[in-house]
């Protein structure tokens, strides 16, 4: 029996462990080497050959991954590490850094306990790194640092062992400031990072060692022979892969700094689950114990052209067995079990339960999608929503090249939809058209290459369209709505939504998804954020940012219409009075209605074209604005190079937001619409010679330049086959 199989046996074993399980994940900006360190630690743990890791790229088992060298899923796999005697079980989920990629990020944050977070120490701390601290702690997960390609400081940059110092003080200040301005409380100090006590480490994926403070004093090795065996050739190089190998280092410190299971679920469950945590299930979960309820999170839906889809995601409570049949949240009817599975990248090792605390992939559970929660009861209450930091902002319509593919297309979009929720689909079965949106230009070519390849079906995609979001100025109204039937009216004020209250959404600070369970906790929140308290007690529903407020008092018949009243408002929040684009930031006030006794008189016809007639009516009053999206493009480039870099962000009608300087090494950061950035990635590679380094991050939306928005504003009404100029609102008046 081989090593690998050994180590399959063990972690089979292990699992019934939970305080020698540890769940971690790697996490990193773009490039910064996640996948290599990864591939080197399951290498380490002899889960494949040593000679293929970091060429292999095993947890870059998609084919897209390996062609552009990027990590686009989060995969995950379990390995083996002798620590002190004791064998432990590891669960390792590797992320991207790709911006575009930023949901599979917080999907895999709610599956593990810590996080290795890893910043290249030539580029130090960057945009993504700072996403990715935030996004772990405010799922309370513990980081620890691992600052990597040591080597190239050395090697390229020909830097001295006193200046490789001060960068790596320098890089360790900048993300222990962040973990201090993000963590929370109760670990304010335990989490902070202390070079001595070894939550940090040093290294290179790439060649395979690494360094912590203890893993010196103990093997009697200093910074300065680490420098020294770089001077000294490959022979020297190959003498400090014995003596510091990366896997050891590495897995010592998680098995040390990171909590396990039972200790972790003690203080997350309370995080991400709103149920009551003295109930059965909610123990169970707290005590991560396998004797109650079954209780997973799925964080991740993956394709496998055998068995279909395998959700995978973490099991918090309970155990899970073939053929048992689970509860899907918010689904009718029970799914049932077909395999229970654990993952070593690509490959996965059939068992038959798996227990509380572990990482699982299942096949049979065909309504889950990324973010379910999966019971053996019918009514646990779900985990918290994951609120992902970035939102499409990008368009492409998609058809079928063959006319006989539409109906297999549209179950393959549903399919894309479940595996990656930060993907929105919109069906068109009449016209066979479909829109796919998506975080990026990247994001939708990835999209369409799996559609094609993956699934098979080939087909065709317009230009990139971008999504723009509908405002109002100031206050509208009182504007009356009149129902066809001439039966039924109503009356609307209309206003912004407190900025603040708009940014708690957008952040997920406060839960608004539909009708609110707990009415007198959020309106408790929003008077805190600034809402009337009169106004903060007679919410109805939030659609995205929008609130649709109910001011009355004592109209008969309003109970039985007001679900039809909502409805008309989210048509009015996904397609606005000005392009047909979202609306965003707007409370709308019903304040008087008169509605006909009859109920006949007061149906969907009559009530929907009303109310949305009325609130289009105000919104013309109040002064519409079009917001269009923008991103903070983060640019590294030679100083003598900057002026380049300055007319391409100008041309693009960008602002430079920050400038700074580091020796012959300038960094800039702009802010530029979504819609001008297209092509960029050529544009700046040709300007600056393949020299300059670039990120982007999602930077929220803004209002449309006053000269600029008629033009666009038509532009998006004709590809929408509208009337070119919006109507007013005498349009809207019966």
């Amino acid at each position: 029996m081989g090593r690998k199989e050994k180590n399959v046996q063990k972690a089979r074993k292990l699992m019934e462990k939970p305080k020698q399980i540890r769940n971690i994940g790697t996490a990193a900006h773009i490039d910064h080497g996640k996948t290599t360190l990864s591939d080197n630690l399951i290498a380490g743990a002899g889960m494949m050959s040593e000679e293929l890791a970091g060429k292999q790229l095993m947890l870059d088992f998609d084919e897209q991954e390996q062609e552009r060298g990027i990590t686009i899923d989060s995969a995950n796999v379990s390995m083996v590490h002798d620590y002190e005697g004791d064998e432990y079980l590891i669960n390792l989920v590797d992320t991207p850094g790709h911006v575009d990629f930023g949901g599979d990020v917080t999907r895999a944050m709610r599956a593990v306990d810590g996080v290795i977070i890893v910043v290249c120490a030539v580029e130090g701390v960057m945009p993504q790194t700072e996403t990715v601290i935030r996004q772990a702690l405010k799922e309370k997960v513990k980081p620890i640092l691992f600052i990597n390609k040591v080597d190239r400081l050395i090697k390229e940059l020909n830097v001295g062992p006193e200046e490789m110092q001060q960068r790596f003080h320098k890089i360790i200040r900048n993300v222990d400031e962040l973990i201090k301005n993000n963590v929370p409380e109760e670990f304010e100090d335990e989490w902070r990072l202390n070079v001595e006590d070894g939550n940090v480490a040093f290294g290179s994926a790439l060649q395979n060692w690494a360094i912590s403070v203890p893993y010196m004093e103990e093997r009697g090795i200093t910074f300065k022979e680490i420098y020294e065996h770089f001077e000294g050739g490959k022979e020297k190089e190959r003498e400090l892969l014995e003596k510091a190998p990366l896997h050891e280092v590495l897995l010592n410190q998680v098995i040390k700094h990171m909590p396990n299971p039972i200790k972790a679920q003690k203080y997350r469950i309370p995080n991400i689950w709103r149920g009551d945590t003295d109930s059965d299930v909610g123990q169970t979960m707290i005590e991560c114990s396998e004797d109650g309820p079954t209780a997973m999170m799925v964080t991740k839906i993956l394709m496998d052209e055998h068995a279909g889809e395998i959700a995978v995601g973490r099991l918090f409570g309970g155990k899970i067995q073939d053929g048992m049949e689970l509860h899907i949240a918010d689904q009718p009817e029970p799914n049932r079990v077909q395999q229970v599975s654990l993952s070593v990248g690509a490959d996965r090792i059939s068992v038959d339960e798996i227990k509380a605390g572990n990482v699982v992939a299942i096949s049979g559970l065909r309504d889950a999608i990324a973010g379910s929660t999966v019971s053996s009861g019918e009514d646990i209450v779900p985990f918290e929503e994951m609120k992902h930091y970035s939102e499409p902002v990008v368009t492409k319509a998609v058809e079928a090249k063959n006319t006989a593919d539409l109906p297999k297309l549209i179950e393959v979009l549903r399919s894309v939809a479940k595996a990656d929720p930060s993907v929105d689909i919109e069906i068109d079965q009449e016209t066979g058209e479909h829109l796919i949106s998506g975080m990026g230009e990247l994001h939708l070519e990835i999209t369409e290459h799996r559609i094609e390849e993956e699934h098979g079906v080939p087909i065709t995609s317009s230009e990139p369209i971008v999504v723009y979001r509908e405002m109002i100025e100031h206050e509208g109204g009182t504007f009356m709505g009149i129902s066809p039937n001439r039966h039924n009216r109503f009356f609307f004020d209309i206003e912004p939504l407190e900025e603040d209250v708009v940014e708690a959404i957008d952040k997920g600070d406060i839960k608004v998804s539909g009708k609110i369970k707990n009415k007198n906790e959020l309106s408790k929140e929003l008077r805190e954020l600034g809402m009337d308290k009169d106004e903060s007690k007679n919410f109805e529903t939030f659609e995205n940012s929008n609130v649709l407020l109910d001011m009355t008092k004592g109209i008969q018949y309003l109970n039985e219409t007001m679900e039809l009243i909502e409805k008309g408002f989210e048509e009015v929040c996904e397609e606005g009075p000005l392009a047909r684009e979202p609306c965003k930031g707007v409370k709308v006030k019903l304040v008087n209605a008169k509605l006909h006794e009859d109920t006949i008189h007061r149906g969907p016809a009559q009530v929907m074209p009303a109310v949305k007639d009325a609130i289009y009516g105000a919104m013309c009053q109040a002064d519409r604005v079009l917001l269009e999206p923008k991103q903070k493009v983060f640019i590294d480039i030679p100083s003598d190079l900057m002026g380049n870099v300055n007319v391409e962000i100008q041309q693009r009608r960008g602002e430079v937001i920050d400038m700074s300087q580091e020796g012959n090494d300038s960094q800039l950061v702009a802010k530029c619409p979504v819609s001008e950035m297209f092509g960029f990635s050529a544009d700046i590679r040709s300007a600056t010679g393949g020299k300059a380094l670039w990120s982007t991050e999602h930077a929220g939306f803004e209002e449309v330049p006053g000269s600029l928005q008629p033009e666009i504003v038509k532009e998006i009404r004709e590809r929408k086959g509208l009337n070119p100029e919006p109507f007013d609102e005498s349009h809207y008046v019966d």
